[in-house]
This record gives structure tokens, sequence and C-alpha cells, in this order.
């Protein structure tokens, strides 16, 4: 119990250490206007480096990778099926009725088109 204590101690000891050294030796630097703009090949911004965003796009981005975690967790229990678990059948069948509700709701709202 005395090295478990004595452990936490010293380590908490060198986070505060580390902690003030690297709050005393940091040195407040101002902001300086060329370092915060954004950086083109050498030359000058033209024009906003924040372009808009299609959320469109992000939505189908998410989706596929909403589907694509969900394939992946289906593969390894296909290997699975030999053991032929009435439970394991079961889940998957769970699995791929979310699956597949999940999927009629996204197109009902019509998430699923490319354009609007």
């Amino acid at each position: 119990m005395f090295n478990i204590m004595f452990l936490f101690n010293m380590s908490f000891i060198i986070i505060i250490l580390l902690t003030l050294i690297n709050f005393f030796l940091s040195m407040y630097k101002p902001l300086n206007r060329e370092k915060i703009t954004p950086f083109e090949c050498g030359f000058n911004a033209q024009s906003n480096s924040r372009l808009p965003f299609s959320t469109q796009f992000f939505l189908i981005t998410l989706l596929f990778l909403i589907f694509d975690i969900e394939i992946i967790l289906i593969l390894p229990s296909i290997f699975l099926m030999k053991f032929k678990s009435i439970f394991l059948m079961f889940i998957m069948l769970i699995f791929i009725f979310l699956m597949i509700i999940s999927l009629i709701i996204e197109w009902s709202y019509s998430l699923l088109n490319w354009i609007f």
C-alpha cells in the first residue's frame, strides 16, 4: 500500500513540476498578421480561405460512413454462422432489420438525393 501511495504522490509532484516549468518558460507572443494568414505556396491569399461547405455532401458522407461501419460489423458474423447459433442469427436479423429501417427513413426524408 505504501508503494502505491508513494508512486501516486511522485507522479502528482512530477505533473505539477512539469506544469509549472511550462508556465514559467513559455513566453507570451503577440499575434503576427503574417503568421495567422493562410499559406498558399508563398503567395498572398486572394480570397477567403473559408469556402462555403455543402451540407448535402456532408450528409451523404456521414451516411456512407455509418453503413460502412455496419457492414464491417456484419462480415465477421458470417464466419461465425458455422456454429449455427440461434442467438447469433437473431441478433443479425435485428441488426439487418435496423439497417433496412434506417435506409427507408433516410429515403423517405430524401437524404439520399445528390441534388436538391
